[in-house]
């Protein structure tokens, strides 16, 4: 079966899926959530997010602004976690995506803190990148041609998908941004351990998400101060 094969890509497709018909069921728009729904249910947003609600900044990552937006999200999740599930440990895949999740969610209160923000898009980015930089640098046991062929296909969805959120309205670009910076820095560093026995693998992983956790929290803080305006006193 499929499921067995990607327990973690399928845990996080039904967490996200659940969210939605929660939503839809208790009354939410399953087309189109208006902005006080969304918030209702976790949405990113500067004044609560930097304020006592920082719980959102991840929360924000399970929610959609719709059919459309879901179903583009989930595809993406399940491709790119089919691959996800044969470079990374299960924990090294849950904390990177959870991660840049996060830091998606920051990018987007920094760039523009008003803004409602909702969807998984900065994980998923932040997985892609993650990928990215794992293959390139990590000496996996991979045929140079299919890694090669890997590699563009995962610049080119980046790319692309980039690109279109530049264009497009209704984007939360900065989200998309931060996750796949995040997630580059985390392949990179991680990478040279993958192929590592476990105790080692496993030492070097909790080391680098400890440290990604203390820098995580300062940028907060950084962004919490730049918009210090919009909390309330």
């Amino acid at each position: 079966m499929i499921g067995n094969r990607q327990p973690i890509t399928t845990t996080l497709v039904a967490m996200n899926v659940a969210v939605y018909v929660a939503m839809a069921l208790t009354g939410v728009s399953p087309v189109a959530p208006t902005l006080p729904q969304l918030l209702k249910w976790g949405a990113n947003w500067g004044p609560l997010s930097l304020g006592a609600q920082p719980w959102r900044m991840l929360a924000s990552n399970y929610v959609h602004g719709g059919i459309i937006h879901i179903g583009l999200n989930m595809w993406c999740l399940w491709n790119l976690g089919f691959l996800a599930e044969r470079v990374f440990d299960p924990w090294t895949y849950v904390l990177t995506y959870t991660f840049c999740g996060l830091a998606g969610s920051l990018a987007s209160l920094w760039w523009h803190p008003i803004a409602v923000g909702v969807g998984a898009s900065g994980a998923i980015f932040g997985l892609a990148g993650a990928l990215i930089t794992a293959l390139y640098l990590g000496h996996l046991p991979i045929p140079r041609q299919a890694m090669q062929g890997t590699l563009k296909s995962l610049l080119t969805f980046a790319g692309y998908n980039l690109f279109f959120g530049a264009v497009a309205k209704g984007i939360d670009n900065s989200a998309h941004v931060g996750g796949l910076l995040a997630g580059l820095v985390l392949g990179a560093v991680l990478a040279k351990h993958l192929m590592a026995p476990p105790e080692i693998r496993d030492g070097w992983r909790r080391g680098v998400f400890i440290v990604a956790a203390v820098v995580m929290v300062l940028l907060f803080m950084v962004v919490k101060h730049s918009h210090s305006n919009l909390l309330p006193r």
